[in-house]
């Protein structure tokens, strides 16, 4: 997935191609990978142009990531491709909910794969509760851990079928959030043996994917001064008492959930146990800062992204059409 001198970060660029200082950064700072949103996107074609531009700025095949979840998260959309309904709203409409999930990673991974992206920002396994913020709740899969689980799961393995390599997120839960982290620091005030039994319980199932998001929330019986992305005492709780053996990049640093300049956050990110850095805005100078201070991948980090490659395959043959139209049955 990457060589010895991938840096840990993760960078996105500004518009639908990559400028010439975008380009001098990228083959100078040799990012672990990219990342692309709607700002990035245009047509087939364009987005094809670009991924293979970031590819030759960097000289190697680095790992293309998206937020491509359907409903409200998805960069790719109509005309171009296909529209999906949030992921809870599917799960309730649903005659079999974990075989639409599949279907939908299934999907999903054909299109990303058609562009040359190879990383999916999802599953989620954030279980949806009442008070959930709107800007996550209809994007959970469910409200209990066994059907997040069991619907986590197979996003990951439709993905995975695809030749895409999924993220677990949003470690270690982000359900109990009232707040939205793009704006505002969330803080959960649960208790950790209600947290270990509810919110952590999915990851912990899932512990096993390759690679994983951690959460801008303050767990306060845990750690009641810093948010997980930057907590030692959260990472190494993600690590050990919830198992997570993969690449783990923080949420984007970028996010006013975090106080302080980009460079400061990202120290505090890998200084806590992250492995990457992401950075999502785009902004070429805080790029360049983030260069500066993130250093090449550890050796702890280059085994997990080892493995990570490891357990990519190439994508399973589907009849798309197909499996459009048993994914259409089961939710008329």
């Amino acid at each position: 997935m990457s060589g010895p001198a991938a840096r840990a970060v993760i960078f996105g660029c500004a518009g639908t191609r990559l400028s010439r200082e975008e380009a001098q950064l990228f083959a100078c700072a040799q990012p672990w990978g990219a990342i692309l949103f709607a700002r990035n996107i245009a047509n087939p074609v364009q987005v094809t142009a670009l991924v293979a531009s970031i590819r030759a700025a960097t000289g190697r095949v680095l790992p293309v990531l998206i937020d491509q979840e359907g409903g409200r998260v998805q960069r790719m959309a109509p005309p171009h491709w296909r529209g999906w309904m949030p992921a809870l709203d599917q799960a309730d409409r649903a005659i079999d909910p974990v075989r639409a999930m599949y279907l939908r990673g299934r999907l999903i991974a054909a299109e990303l794969q058609d562009v040359g992206i190879d990383v999916n920002c999802a599953p989620l396994a954030d279980i949806a509760r009442p008070e959930t913020h709107a800007i996550l709740r209809n994007r959970c899969y469910g409200s209990d851990v066994a059907s997040v689980v069991a619907r986590a799961r197979a996003m990951s393995e439709g993905l995975r079928d695809g030749g895409v390599l999924p993220v677990l997120k949003h470690i270690p839960g982000h359900g109990r959030a009232r707040l939205d982290s793009h704006l505002a620091l969330p803080r959960v005030d649960a208790a950790r043996a209600d947290l270990a039994m509810q919110d952590f319980a999915p990851f912990r199932a899932l512990a096993d994917l390759p690679l994983g998001m951690s959460a801008h929330l303050v767990y306060a019986d845990i750690d009641p001064a810093r948010p997980a992305t930057i907590s030692a005492r959260m990472i190494r709780l993600i690590r050990e008492e919830i198992g997570f053996g993969g690449l783990l990049m923080t949420d984007d640093i970028s996010m006013q959930a975090l106080e302080g300049p980009v460079s400061a956050r990202a120290e505090a990110a890998l200084a806590a146990g992250c492995d990457l850095v992401l950075h999502c805005n785009g902004d070429l100078d805080e790029m360049r800062v983030l260069a500066e201070v993130c250093p090449p991948l550890s050796a702890a980090a280059s085994a997990r992204d080892a493995c990570a490659t490891a357990s990519r395959h190439a994508a399973v043959p589907c009849d798309r059409g197909a499996l459009w139209a048993e994914y259409e049955g089961l939710i008329a």
